[in-house]
């Protein structure tokens, strides 16, 4: 960079606490969520949400069980006033949930605020003004104590205005706003004349919300005014303390979560972090780190996928692919590596057991996700991930050597590609390359039978180059016998090296998959395999479609003209 950063930003002084106790403590138990999605998110939308998109979040909210949601700022658009009103006369606001709504400590905004919460039967009105350093001294003009009087003037007029509509069961809730850049004795001395208006009681408590209106430390930081601020405020008992963190720095999840180890018991916050600038902190990211570590969140974040499509429908804006939790690739492994731990994670787990599997911080069917969705292929993939995607989407179930065999194969298509492939075309290549394709040889028929001391005889009918010829061989089982006749009749050896099977589906569609693996002169391991209802006709595919593929492959000098049989 072409400046000295020294000489135009000051860091950030630290707050005198040295006996914090904040890193001893343990989240155990989630805060009082408030989604701040209709008001502070929707200000900051390029396209602000009409009443159809502000009705369709407020019920997804609701259905997630979100008790505290800020619906507007009914004085200052009369887009909020209708919504607020709309939800009232109409009667969507369940019993158990508070709307909140969000006022400047000017009279006239304050009395609005009010005409738009009549008839409400429970609601939360949230008055702020600003108090930073800078803001008094470059937006306002004022010294402390002219700030301290727009706020008592504010709450006077919010205890006037309340009064006056007694039919309503009130909370107030006051933000020094801008709260991070305020000195911490100055945020306590303003809350407290606002408390000596609003005479808040253990029964009947005050909200004081601390707004990281813009990030301007490290997230350590954050705690140690939060602390200091609850340590040092009257009333204690009185208070609900309350956080507001946005994203400036990146850290707005980090700042929430070491607020709460200070004592804040409320975060206000939005869906997958909307708002202005870098945004609020994301309460599912909140929430779902709580459930991660054992903790329930108190909402309903299980069908992640609706939310999220619920949310970009509302705002008109994408949530984006890496973001935790609700994006489209947070549970998804590219890298071959990652690919075989899940999968091997997945394996071994037991039904009861505590969630460990490598890479997955949480089951993605707790999300609504499925687990076909886990491990995707492109040319970063490895034979872990390709198997992955055969066993849970096809029910196949690969031995080792086949899976690194076919992985060749699937890397190849996709290093020519260059693109990520879908589990269709892995299907399509594993079809292609062991079980339809072209070769000399194909097994027409065949008949088992029994041998003198206790040996299978197999005689089948093969179409070898446009020729049908008969074979027929005697061997420990089926295939053994199967395998000596064909190499007698094409006049290479056919080694069996491994073979396995198992069944595919239920019921009236239940087949049968075989894998061979045989030996032929001049080639190492070959792999076939096989599909058939029967599980011996697999079987012996399977010892064909490895044949094939030798010849395919150059392996085999002979097989051209077989012998008349």
């Amino acid at each position: 960079m072409r400046f000295e950063p020294g000489n135009k930003y000051r860091p950030f002084a630290p707050i005198d606490l040295p006996d914090r106790r904040w890193p001893a403590r343990v989240i155990d138990a989630a805060p009082t969520w408030c989604s701040v999605d209709l008001r502070d998110g929707n200000q900051a939308l390029i396209e602000p949400m009409d009443a159809r998109r502000k009705g369709r979040l407020f019920d997804l909210l609701v259905r997630r069980g979100f008790r505290e949601i800020e619906v507007g700022f009914p004085a200052a658009s009369r887009t909020d006033f209708d919504f607020v009103r709309e939800l009232i006369e109409q009667d969507r606001v369940p019993d158990e949930v508070t709307i909140q709504v969000l006022t400047q400590a000017r009279p006239e905004l304050i009395e609005r605020t009010f005409e738009a919460l009549a008839g409400a039967g429970r609601a939360i009105v949230h008055l702020y003004n600003s108090t930073s350093t800078v803001q008094r001294r470059v937006v306002f003009g004022l010294d402390r104590a002219g700030i301290v009087d727009i706020a008592v003037r504010g709450a006077r007029k919010v205890l006037e205005c309340a009064r006056a509509h007694p039919g309503t069961d009130w909370t107030f809730e006051y933000s020094p706003e801008s709260f991070t850049g305020t000195e911490p004795d100055f945020a306590v001395e303003i809350c407290e004349a606002v408390n000596a208006v609003w005479q808040p009681t253990p029964e009947r408590k005050v909200i004081l919300n601390l707004p990281a209106t813009v990030e301007m430390a490290t997230p350590n930081v954050y705690a140690d005014q939060i602390e200091w601020f609850g340590r040092n405020i009257p009333r204690r008992d009185s208070v609900v303390l309350s956080v507001h963190p946005h994203n400036d720095r990146g850290t707005a999840v980090a700042a929430a979560e070491l607020a709460l180890m200070a004592g804040a018991e409320r975060v206000e916050g939005t869906l997958f972090g909307n708002g202005e600038r870098t945004g609020n902190v994301d309460l599912v990211t909140l929430g779902l780190n709580l459930y991660s570590q054992g903790v329930d969140p108190g909402v309903d974040l299980s069908d992640i996928n609706r939310m999220v499509r619920t949310v970009e429908y509302c705002n008109q804006l994408p949530v984006h692919p890496r973001h935790p939790y609700g994006g489209e690739l947070v549970f998804t492994a590219f890298s071959g590596s990652h690919q075989d731990a899940i999968r091997k994670g997945m394996a071994a787990r037991r039904s009861g057991e505590p969630w460990e599997v490598p890479y997955l911080p949480v089951d993605p069917r707790d999300l609504g996700r499925s687990y076909e969705a886990v491990i995707r292929i492109n040319s970063q993939s490895g034979k872990g991930g390709i198997a992955w995607v055969l066993e849970t989407e096809y029910g196949l179930a690969l031995p080792r050597r086949l899976q690194i065999e076919f992985s060749h194969v699937v890397q190849a298509i996709a290093d020519d590609t260059g693109r990520e492939l879908e589990s269709q075309a892995v299907w399509n290549a594993f079809r292609a390359e062991y079980l339809e394709q072209g070769g000399p040889c194909h097994l027409l028929e065949y008949r088992e039978s029994r041998a003198a001391g206790s040996r299978d005889r197999v005689r089948a009918r093969l179409r070898v180059q446009d020729r049908e010829h008969i074979i027929a061989g005697e061997g420990n089982g089926p295939i053994d016998a199967f395998a000596r006749g064909l190499a007698d009749h094409l006049g290479f050896p056919v080694n069996v090296l491994d073979y396995r099977e198992h069944a595919a589906g239920s019921g009236s569609d239940a087949g049968a998959f075989a894998y061979v693996e045989i030996a032929t002169a001049g080639s190492r391991g070959m792999f076939g395999a096989g599909r058939d209802n029967n599980i011996v006709a697999a079987s012996l595919r399977a010892v064909v479609s490895a044949v094939n593929r030798a010849m395919r492959a150059g392996a085999l000098e002979r097989a051209t003209e077989p012998d008349a049989g």
